[in-house]
């Protein structure tokens, strides 16, 4: 009997959902073939079996969401689905008795009975008073169905399709009524992608608009009624004209003031001219890793100019070959993660990370490469990058990235880099000061390459392709000293390119 568990998609992830079994007890299953799908704050994925057998038990049901390492099914010979089906009747039949003991508490439930009948009479006097000379109060009953709005929320599994956990939580949280929203999973079942995307529509935001209006609304009918009492009082002595108009402009000034003290009080998501919208659960767990990772690491970053017009006329040159061969583009960043493959091997410390007051330096160089998501990023790993060369590495590269955004990525596909590249530049920026992707010790942000008017030998101004590199490292484990050597190694091998690019 083999154990499936639920995978680890990443070093942050705790737990996943698992939102679809794509066999069912009894069937036969292949090694690797695809045997359920989970969902995470980062990645929703096949998973496929650990090994060849029948399905014999399912341990964890669809939507259910549970840590990793928990065991969700196991895989036998076949002989096991044949023994699981009577264990579950066995405890069914054996539940039956317990029903018996119900009949004693029923004369207990009868004795409590006449005091009450005693006690009714005297009541009635106190609650008599209170309708005779609540005149205002039945302005009151209008509140009572606002209850009813809380109905909208999310408890209605069979009418959407199956419905995780999560999904259900933000439908509560945020008063969403799910038939608005348009389901992308499987059979139509709607996922939390789906709900943050309808969250981010105007339907949305003027569906949760109302929420953020009651709070005034209650206080504007108290005074308006109490303002009309006055009134009729103030008409009665004619005679101190000149007196009377002061009152009223005090009146009116005051009016306003408890108004606007009152709208600066509200919290921030009830004042007007503001929209609240909830952070995807892929932007929280972000936001934990970030500022984990400044707590964790002393950060410094070091940014070093690189002239990269040699690799730019070769690419130029063998572009539309490497396309026509390859079927896609080749770019500027198998360059760099050559280069920074093979600095790794000159500075191993760089690939390495710090345990208590230990350093555990790793064998193999396992590059993440920074994939901006809609919403978020997510590092998949290039794994024994040094052993590939710039058309292999532009093949894993563009591979992790397609299936990254469409969300297929594989557990082992986004867990055990050793080190990361960040290619901001891809969007226009020259340089940054990227952030540490923990436990590792340095990450390298890649700036745009630009053509520039450059100073070159004997005084002379040439155009040049440059390039600038951004090195953010952990001042607790690298020297600065350190940190510009492995940044003049990178530096010197992509401007004395040589290796072949096909």
């Amino acid at each position: 009997m083999i154990d499936v568990e639920m995978p680890q998609m990443g070093e942050s992830i705790t737990e996943g959902t698992l939102t679809r079994w794509l066999k069912k007890p009894g069937d036969r299953v292949e090694r690797d073939e695809p045997l359920f799908e989970i969902s995470t704050d980062k990645v929703d994925t096949e998973i496929p079996s650990p090994a060849a057998g029948v399905l014999s038990e399912v341990l964890v049901q669809e939507g259910a969401t549970v840590a990793i390492k928990t065991i969700v099914a196991r895989i036998g010979d076949g002989a096991a689905p044949k023994a699981a089906p009577p264990a579950p009747v066995a405890e069914v039949k054996a539940a039956p008795p317990p029903p018996p003991p119900p009949p004693a508490p029923a004369p207990v439930a009868a004795a409590p009975l006449p005091p009450p009948v005693r006690s009714f009479p005297p009541p009635p006097p106190p609650t008599v008073p209170r309708p005779a000379a609540a005149g205002p109060y039945p302005i009151e009953p209008p509140p009572a169905p606002a209850a009813p709005p809380p109905v909208a929320s999310s408890e209605g599994e069979e009418e959407y399709g199956l419905l995780s956990p999560l999904v259900r939580k933000m439908a509560r949280e945020y008063n969403i009524d799910l038939s608005q929203v348009r389901g992308t999973g499987a059979g139509g079942r709607i996922t939390k992608q789906d709900v943050e995307t309808y969250m981010a529509t105007s339907a949305f935001r003027t569906h949760s608009a109302p929420p953020a209006a009651p709070p005034p609304r209650p206080v504007q009918p108290q005074t308006v009624a109490a303002v009309p009492p006055p009134a009729p009082t103030a008409p009665p002595p004619p005679a101190p004209a000149a007196v009377a108009p002061p009152p009223a402009p005090v009146a009116a000034s005051s009016a306003p003031a408890p108004a606007a003290a009152a709208a600066s009080n509200l919290p921030l998501a009830e004042q007007p001219k503001t929209r609240v919208e909830p952070m995807s659960n892929m932007r929280q767990k972000i936001a934990e890793h970030m500022v984990a990772s400044m707590n964790t690491s002393v950060h410094v970053t070091t940014v070093h100019k690189v002239d990269m017009t040699k690799i730019a006329k070769l690419r130029a040159k063998a572009k539309d070959e490497f396309h026509s061969r390859n079927g896609f583009s080749l770019t500027f960043l198998p360059f760099v993660t050559a280069a920074t493959a093979e600095a790794l091997r000159s500075f191993p410390i760089f690939n390495a990370q710090i345990d208590g007051k230990n350093i555990v330096y790793y064998r193999d160089i396992n590059i993440g490469m920074a994939v901006a998501l809609e919403g978020g990023l997510i590092v998949p790993v290039i794994r024994n990058a040094d052993e590939k060369n710039v058309a292999g590495l532009q093949r894993s590269i563009v591979d992790l990235a397609t299936r990254a955004r469409s969300r297929q990525l594989k557990p082992d596909e986004v867990q055990g880099g050793t080190f990361s590249i960040t290619n901001f530049g891809s969007f226009g920026s020259i340089f940054a000061t990227p952030i540490i992707n923990q436990p590792q010790v340095a990450i390298l942000g890649v700036g745009a390459v630009e053509k520039l008017p450059v100073v070159v030998e004997g005084d002379a101004i040439a155009i040049r392709s440059q390039a600038h590199l951004a090195l953010t490292f952990d001042h607790r484990l690298i020297d600065g000293a350190l940190a510009d050597q492995f940044c003049q190694k990178v530096k010197g091998i992509l401007e004395n390119w040589s290796a072949d690019i096909l």
